[in-house]
């Protein structure tokens, strides 16, 4: 039980991100400050944390290996994730953009061919280049019906390019986001930690925020106090408490893939953390009938797919067992 309330905890922080970017936007606050600070402000905990294990040393060496690779696939993995997130919070709701999100669940499987993996045969291990999982898709496909007919309700609302703006960015971020921290996975090759990864994202993809905010600051001026303040609070709930309880669930059930599974699929949470957020907090309009029943597919598509994947990594191993 406790790995699930973790994970559940995990959801509720990730949620803070949507409903406080949302906020900060009706504020008045540009989008490219909502982005930019996160990373500015993730960076002094990611290095106490670090420090605090004794891997910073270690971290600075690996980077200094490759330094083009991590700059080129962290900015890919950070940057052109989370700008478009915080680009699209001026056209939708929070609660929207988190359930297209969940989109990157499609956006990471349809990335595939571009990555290797090892295989068994009688001959022993063997790397091949990875399949498209059309069966696993399949169970996919329901959180796209389900964002498909939370897009349908805002046709009544917004304009057609409002609805664009709002999506678009979004899909682009879901496949940037496993892009770049599948192409980082390789570069490290399992030398580094998940924190260790993370802060040395972060650090690599400075060149990006640096220049981003530089054109923030010419376009709208510094940020307002609020949108500093925020933006603090999203690095802390986002950026480091989520990840720490997240990765914390899934190391407690990593040799039980049916726990792992059912961890994994608490973070269907996040779409209802967000409306509830919303509704409390800006005084959100309640979404209508039609959005709801999308919100319940992408989540019951999140349960599935979960299930489904680990389903299927049980039987691999089982095979290479046998």
């Amino acid at each position: 039980m406790r790995p699930i309330i973790l994970g559940i905890f995990a959801a509720f922080f990730f949620a803070i991100t949507f409903i406080l970017n949302r906020s900060m936007e009706l504020a008045g606050g540009s989008w490219i400050w909502s982005a930019s600070l996160r990373y500015f402000f993730m960076i002094p905990f990611l290095i106490i944390i670090v420090i605090g294990r004794k891997n910073l040393k270690p971290l600075l060496l690996e980077m200094k290996k490759q330094i083009g690779a991590w700059l080129l696939w962290s900015t890919v993995g950070f940057g052109l994730f989370y700008a478009p997130i915080c680009f699209s919070a001026a056209y939708a709701p929070g609660w929207l953009i988190a359930a297209t999100w969940q989109i990157t669940i499609i956006s990471g499987s349809m990335l595939a061919p571009l990555f290797y993996e090892i295989v068994m045969t009688d001959k022993g291990p063997v790397r091949k280049k990875g399949k498209i999982p059309f069966k696993g898709l399949g169970m996919s496909f329901i959180i796209l019906l389900g964002i498909i007919l939370m897009q349908m309700e805002q046709v009544n609302h917004l304009s057609l390019i409002a609805i664009s703006l709002g999506v678009l960015p979004v899909i682009m971020a879901s496949f940037a986001y496993p892009l770049g921290n599948r192409k980082m996975m390789e570069v490290c090759g399992g030398r580094l930690d998940v924190f260790q990864r993370v802060l040395g994202m972060t650090l690599a993809s400075l060149p990006f925020w640096i220049i981003l905010s530089i054109y923030g600051f010419i376009s709208a001026g510094p940020p307002s106090l609020e949108q500093t303040t925020q933006s603090g609070l999203v690095a802390i709930s986002s950026g480091v408490i989520a990840t720490i309880l997240f990765f914390r669930a899934t190391d407690l059930v990593r040799g039980d893939m049916q726990k792992l599974a059912a961890v994994e699929a608490t973070q269907s949470m996040e779409v209802l953390f967000a409306v509830i957020g919303e509704l409390l907090l800006l005084n959100s309009a309640m979404p209508a009938s039609l959005s709801w029943g999308g919100m319940a597919l992408v989540m019951i598509g999140m349960v599935l797919h979960s299930h489904f994947s680990n389903k299927i990594v049980k039987r691999k191993i089982h095979n290479v067992s046998v």
